[in-house]
């Protein structure tokens, strides 16, 4: 595994960022890693990285535990963290000339040149990092991240504030990225994570609550739901009794109620609706995606 996260707890003060967190990434894995905010996802990417220790457990990264082997575990992982520290005077190549110097790269210049290409910021190459556009310093800080060709790549949030075409962009490069590396990545636009991953980890207030595949994800929360609204305000206890229903999240003025059998639920919800006189807008049947898993797994549970 090229990720081991093995029952990892970090405490602020009285409050637990995680709680005995545990899952791994494959070699070659591009994993979406997913949660509220608050969640523990940053906590995580900093153990990970060697940025904060575990109060308990261990994180391991190509074998070797990030506690006990700093230095050797960051050779091997590219990381951009939320807040992408670039320095605002230096011009592009200076400051990635400067990061491949604390790597120790023989031939900087020529890999530089290679990352440039590869995240598609020679355009600007001869701006300083402080004129960049906020998609083209997510960039840079992407590059920065593979200038010493890791075997681990951690983005957290390399999307954050991007505009839609940025984020096809930069979810391009994770796409390259993802042929020749592990990448465990955190995005709040859950399409992309779609549009990339086969795989997500989803945690909340600290705890693991979902890892598994999208496909199987929407297996075990029912791939279909019945999504409902109605013109006058539901008393709260409008959905008890009715039969089949697993979960129920509300999206707006829609109520979406998840179970094995969505007809089964469908008839109750109608005859229920006309024995209290309430009127119908609109009944169908939805396919799940991974924001209706996220809300189901996450809504009401902080």
């Amino acid at each position: 595994m090229s990720i081991q996260v093995e029952d990892v707890s970090k405490k602020y003060g009285n409050q637990f960022a995680l709680q005995e967190l545990s899952f791994s990434v494959g070699k070659g894995e591009v994993v979406g890693f997913l949660g509220p905010n608050g969640a523990g996802k940053s906590t995580t990417m900093k153990i990970l990285t060697g940025y904060l220790k575990p109060d308990t457990g261990k994180a391991i990264v190509t074998g070797k535990d990030v506690s006990e082997h700093t230095i050797y575990v960051k050779r091997k992982i590219g990381y951009l963290s939320e807040a992408n520290p670039l320095y605002y005077d230096m011009f592009i190549k200076e400051y990635l000339h400067f990061i491949a110097r604390s790597y120790q790269i023989s031939s900087p210049s020529k890999r530089i040149e290679e990352v440039i290409d590869m995240t598609g910021i020679r355009p600007e190459a001869h701006k300083k990092t402080g004129q960049l556009s906020k998609g083209f310093k997510q960039r840079t800080g992407i590059a920065a991240a593979l200038i010493h060709d890791p075997e681990v790549l951690i983005l957290d949030e390399p999307t954050s504030g991007l505009d839609p075409n940025q984020v096809i962009e930069i979810r391009n490069i994770i796409k390259d990225q993802g042929t020749s590396k592990t990448i465990l990545f955190s995005s709040h636009i859950l399409s992309e994570v779609e549009a990339i991953c086969k795989r997500v980890i989803i945690i909340n207030k600290g705890k693991l609550v979902a890892d598994n595949t999208l496909q199987q994800l929407k297996q075990q929360t029912g791939s279909m739901c019945l999504r409902i609204s109605f013109t006058q305000s539901l008393p709260q206890d409008f959905f008890t009794g009715i039969n089949g229903i697993e979960s129920i999240t509300q999206q707006d003025q829609h109520w979406m109620l998840n179970g094995p059998d969505v007809h089964f639920i469908r008839k109750q919800v109608m005859d229920k609706a006309n024995d209290a006189k309430l009127d119908i807008v609109s009944m169908v049947n939805h396919q799940n995606q991974l924001e209706d898993i996220f809300r189901m797994l996450t809504e009401n549970k902080n």
